[in-house]
This record gives C-alpha cells, sequence and structure tokens, in this order.
C-alpha cells in the first residue's frame, strides 16, 4: 500500500447534499493530506502532500489558472520521496507551461525481469525474512527534472508538445540495514542474491549499465483533445503521439536510444452521472539501445502520477505487481465504468464521489536482450530453496512466449472540484503464464493503490 489518505469524513452524510448545484471556485484552493502507510518491503510511509490551486476570478473554472504540487514523504527503511511540479494553461497565453523536479530515493525496489512470462515470478521470494532480502529486490534513486511546453494549432482541437528531461538514475543491490548479517561496507548481506545480482553476472545486465546512469531525453510530438474536462472528463476524445529519446553524451554507455508513444482515450457518456472511459497504449523503440533501468519509465505529456511507470501496478496494468512486464516495447488498454454516484458542497467546495470497476490488459510486444537472457540457461548456482524445490539461475528464464496479461478491480474516488481526486483502487490480476485463470504469475493476493487522480 503506497499511501494511506484520511478521506474517511466525506463519506458522512454526503447523500443529504447529492443533488447539490455546483458553484464556481475562485482564489486559492489547497488539498492538502498526510501520507501514512505500510509496505512489507519498506517500512511505514509517512510523510505529507497538497495539491494547490489557483482559480482567479473563476471565469476558467474547472479549469485552474495554475496548479502545485508537493510531497514530502520516508519510508522507514530508507526510502524517500520528494516531489514538486507546477502547470499552466493561463499564466503566458496561448502556451501551456509544467514542470517538475523529483527526488526517488529506493533502498528496496521492485525488479522482476524481462519480456513478461519469460521470467519466472515466484511469490515465496518476493518477500523480506530474517535472512533474505528479497529476490526481487534492487536499489535504485532517482534524480529528476522535466519541463513541457504545449500549444494549439490555431483554434483548432489540434496542438503541439515539445519537453525536456533530465535523469540521473543509480542503481545497485538492495540495501536493508534490517538483513541479518548486513555488511555495511558492501551494502547488504554476505550471502544475500537477487534477481538483479544474475542479470549483472550473465552479461543481460553489462557492467556498465549495472550502476545506473544520466541522460538527457528530449520529446516532441501532436495532441488531438475534445474532451470536456482534462481532469474529470464526461465525454470527448484525447490522442498524444510522440516520439522521445536520448543521444547519450553524458553516460556514454552506447545508450543512445528514440521511442514512440501513443495514447489514445476515449470518453462515453452512458446517463447523467455514468462515463465510459476507454485508453489504448503504445510504448515502443524506433532506434538505439535503450539501458535497462529506464525500460519501467513511461513517458507522458500531462502528468497524471508523481512517477509513471509500468508494465504493472498503479499506473497501467492495476493489480499487477509493480513494473512486472520490461520490454522493449509493450502496449496496454485500460476501460473502465465512472459512475458519480453523489455530488455535494461541503465546506464551501463542490465534492463528487465515484466508483469506477475496471480491467486493464497488456504484454511484451517486442523483447528486450532475448539472446543474453539465454545466458541464464548455462548458470546452474542454486538461488533459494522453496519447500522442497531448489530454484537454480536457470530457471528465472522459463523461455515462454509472451501472452497477453490482464487484471480487474474496482476503485473508490472522492473528488474535489474535478480536479483535487483521491483514489482508491483495487486490483486483482489474472494470468498464469500459460492459461487464462487466477492462479497468476504476476502477482498473489489483491493489489491496493491509494493515491490520487484517475489513472487517464
Amino acid at each position: 500500500m503506497k499511501k494511506m489518505m484520511l478521506a474517511a469524513t466525506l463519506l458522512i452524510g454526503c447523500t443529504l447534499f447529492s443533488h447539490a448545484q455546483e458553484v464556481a471556485k475562485t482564489g486559492l484552493n489547497f488539498g492538502p493530506l498526510p501520507a501514512v502507510g505500510y509496505s512489507s518491503d519498506l517500512g511505514w510511509h509517512y510523510g505529507a502532500l497538497s495539491d494547490i490551486y489557483w482559480y482567479g476570478d473563476g471565469s476558467t473554472y474547472p479549469d485552474y489558472v495554475w496548479k502545485a504540487n508537493v510531497e514530502v514523504s520516508r519510508y522507514s527503511k530508507g526510502n524517500t520521496v520528494l516531489h514538486s511540479f507546477f502547470d499552466s494553461k493561463y499564466l503566458i497565453p496561448g502556451l501551456r507551461v509544467s514542470a517538475a523536479v523529483s527526488w526517488f530515493g529506493n533502498k528496496t525496489t521492485n525488479f522482476y525481469g524481462f519480456n513478461g512470462a519469460s521470467s519466472l515470478y515466484v511469490p515465496e521470494l518476493d518477500k523480506i525474512t530474517d535472512t533474505q532480502q528479497g529476490l526481487y529486490l534492487m536499489k535504485r534513486d532517482i534524480f529528476r527534472v522535466q519541463t513541457c511546453l504545449q500549444g494549439n494549432f490555431g483554434d483548432s482541437h489540434w496542438g503541439w508538445a515539445a519537453g525536456i528531461t533530465y535523469w540521473n538514475i543509480k542503481t545497485g543491490h538492495a540495501e536493508n540495514k534490517g538483513l541479518a548479517g548486513f555488511d555495511r561496507k558492501a551494502g547488504h548481506a554476505a550471502e544475500d542474491l537477487s534477481l538483479y545480482d544474475l542479470y549483472v553476472k550473465n552479461g543481460i545486465i553489462p557492467e556498465a549499465e549495472k550502476d545506473g546512469g544520466q541522460h538527457l531525453e528530449f520529446k516532441a510530438g501532436v495532441v488531438f483533445d475534445t474532451r470536456d474536462h482534462e481532469n474529470n472528463p464526461t465525454r470527448g476524445t484525447n490522442l498524444e503521439a510522440y516520439v522521445f529519446g536520448s543521444p547519450d553524451f553524458i553516460s556514454k554507455h552506447d545508450n543512445s536510444y528514440l521511442k514512440l508513444a501513443v495514447h489514445f482515450k476515449q470518453f462515453f457518456p452512458l446517463g447523467d452521472r455514468l462515463v465510459f472511459g476507454g485508453h489504448m497504449a503504445y510504448q515502443g523503440l524506433i532506434a538505439g539501445n535503450a539501458p535497462y533501468y529506464m525500460l519501467q519509465t513511461i513517458q507522458s505529456i500531462n502528468m497524471k502520477q508523481i512517477n509513471t511507470e509500468g508494465l504493472g501496478s498503479t499506473c497501467t496494468l492495476r493489480g499487477t505487481i509493480t513494473n512486472r512486464l520490461q520490454g522493449n516495447s509493450y502496449a496496454w488498454m485500460n476501460t473502465e465504468l465512472r459512475w458519480s454516484f453523489a455530488k455535494f458542497r461541503w465546506i464551501n467546495q463542490n465534492w463528487t464521489l465515484a466508483t469506477n470497476p475496471f480491467f486493464d490488459m497488456g504484454m511484451i510486444v517486442s523483447p528486450y536482450r532475448g539472446e543474453q537472457m539465454e545466458n541464464l540457461l548455462k548458470d546452474t548456482t542454486p538461488v533459494a530453496q522453496v519447500g522442497d524445490k531448489t530454484y537454480t539461475a536457470a530457471d528465472f528464464y522459463t523461455q515462454q512466449a509472451e501472452k497477453l496479461h490482464m487484471s480487474a478491480g474496482i476503485g473508490l474516488h472522492v473528488i474535489m472540484n474535478q480536479n483535487f481526486n483521491i483514489n482508491f483502487e483495487f486490483g486483482k490480476a489474472f494470468y498464469d503464464g500459460a492459461n487464462f485463470g487466477w492462479a497468476n504469475n504476476d502477482g498473489t493476493g489483491l493489489g491496493i493503490n491509494i493515491g490520487l487522480n484517475y489513472i487517464f
């Protein structure tokens, strides 16, 4: 569970005011919340976050004149989130400006290997015990600075977008000081072994990439948008098509690359309060050689989440374990029904309560370093013992052809002034690596996310 938001009080008596008329907001509006939660991998999560909106004289409502987002939080095992974001379509006439500065210090983050079904997932090895770090954990610190500019082509619904992002990513073996036998100099326990270590040992992750790197990434493309409201639409179409990439003149690891991203979103009203929303997306390599630590990054033009990654979990395949699917190219789809079952005014704000049953699917369509993955087949190093089964390095390359990964679930959204959206989403993956079924290879149990905004 990534965030625990204190919003239960909004449910009390909401149906009594479900037909209250919405009033245009003016001036400054805050959405402060504590960031409280717990993760078995990361520990207790504590801190604060806030969305800050300026509506001016209210003439642009439900659009804001500008928005700022700030989060400062930390996990008890050492992981840190520092994030600030700014967005405005009105400060500079005819030009939308957005920018963000973020730091994600992850001593223990997920790494499940490349190419989906080709990488074995063993739930019993995805945990921390007194003597085991967790096979699927690694260290990854990210410093990111990004900007994006957008403009329209005349009075049409078509526009352009261009941006630049600086990445500084440091990766390595997971650091958990609570692990028995932890060596402070080495940064891990003496006999602790991870999937990341196996990939480095067998040349799947080259020595030049294993510690991360720096990249200056550029993007440019076109946008088509007829949605009636960006953050809480009831109708309309949104298309984004753009290329992004990096000439590797900073890290100099021979990791120059160019990728194509296409996002198509469609919203249909099915009544006064019921909306069908669909999102189809593709992101794939056109040329070059992307480093392994950039595979999980899903570039976007307008940020919905603090850190957009996948495929898997919060931003893409809800209910699937985080970043389960990594490859050169992947496609996915999200569908959901958004039912606004209550609208009311409270503490001088406009509130909406909505639920959204959803169905997600996706898969790797172009594998990453398939030839190097075969090196694992020659490695008989014992990795872990689960019951009577001894897993060797070779077991973690299944040689299975990729198949469609699917998940389903439902969410609850508490929306203030059509912009500040607290979400509680619960999803379940159903893919077993061979057949359609609930015994899955994409994570066990119920995936839970508590955060901000619809994912599309």
